[in-house]
């Protein structure tokens, strides 16, 4: 069901699904967060529902944008890490996230996608390129789904309801490392996007 007081836009060409974070250092089974033992119980499930929104959203005409976190090396070739990510997540290296690598690409089961923007914080739109792409390619109506629900797919859709556009939150293409995070950051999101499973996207 949609959030109160908000409609699911349908979709169309004008439609761009905005793909979070969904990389192998994240979610593969070889990738960085696997070998530091920070596994997401729902990776599989969101990546089916993923992938059946990308079909359909391509089917429509519109565009796969995906979000990459990105550690950017330092002087010394270690990764520039903010401080609470490096107490949070202490095992990530050297080359994890890095622009360029396996590790910083996309999901095999997900790709290709038509575009794709690097990030280094949560939000997708903090210094980056992000909404220029958008405007440019004439996109309104964004279809928000990724990793993780209470981190950078929250704080994407916040910046991207001040920049106004339509953002309709895909429930069941969107995960965090508990239930209860997830459930509560869905529920922050309700009063500035809509927030529906993909069943109920038209």
């Amino acid at each position: 069901m949609a959030s109160p007081g908000m409609h699911a836009a349908g979709i169309d060409a004008n439609t761009a699904v905005l793909l979070c974070d969904m990389q192998n250092d994240f979610l593969h089974r070889d990738g960085a967060y696997a070998r530091g033992g920070a596994v997401l119980p729902d990776a599989a499930a969101i990546i089916a529902v993923q992938r059946r929104l990308i079909d359909r959203v391509r089917a429509a005409g519109g565009w796969v944008v995906a979000t990459h976190f990105t550690l950017v090396p330092g002087r010394d070739g270690e990764p520039m890490i903010a401080p609470h990510l490096k107490a949070l997540r202490p095992f990530l290296a050297r080359g994890d996230f890095q622009a360029g690598s396996w590790g910083h690409q996309v999901l095999e089961e997900l790709g290709p996608v038509d575009a794709a923007v690097e990030k280094i914080a949560f939000s997708a739109f903090y210094m980056t390129r992000l909404e220029w792409l958008l405007r440019k390619a004439g996109f309104r109506h964004l279809l928000c789904c990724g990793i993780v629900t209470n981190g950078g797919v929250a704080s994407t859709v916040r910046d991207a309801h001040v920049r106004d556009f339509e953002v309709t939150v895909v429930a069941d293409g969107c995960a965090a490392f508990s239930r209860r995070l997830h459930e509560e950051a869905l529920a922050g999101l309700a009063p500035v996007a809509t927030v529906a499973p993909l069943a109920a996207l038209r």
